[in-house]
């Protein structure tokens, strides 16, 4: 028999959800507190937040540039620069060493999407 936790971590790493998948590790958490914070979380926004992140957002992330600043002294702790083929959508997202998760207002809307279908598939 296959414990909540277990499930969790079997759908989240469905092809589906890569990339979503890829921020969650990123933030380096107790496998734990990423169930609860989704399990608690009404939105993507609302889930880093519970996850300890604080979310800035910009109009539009150059993600060559970042990869220089990758490191404690530029402040990124990790660049994901996830492409959805499906919408044709560049969805980057800059993790911060400062707690501070940063992405565009078109990824919030496509990972709270996500977030949801995840969910759905929980419960």
């Amino acid at each position: 028999m296959e414990t909540r936790q277990q499930r969790f971590e079997s759908v989240l790493s469905r092809e589906r959800f890569k990339g979503l998948k890829a921020i969650l590790d990123s933030l380096s958490l107790e496998p734990g507190a990423l169930y609860a914070g989704v399990n608690g979380a009404s939105s993507y926004e609302e889930l880093l937040t519970r996850l300890g992140f604080r979310v800035t957002l910009i109009k539009q992330i150059h993600v060559q540039d970042c990869y220089s600043r990758v490191g404690p002294t530029g402040g990124i702790r990790a660049v994901l620069p996830y492409h959805d083929i499906p919408t044709q959508s560049s969805l980057p997202t800059l993790v911060n060493f400062d707690s501070t998760v940063t992405t565009t207002p078109k990824a919030i809307s496509f990972f709270n999407a996500l977030l949801a279908e995840l969910k759905n598939h929980l419960s």
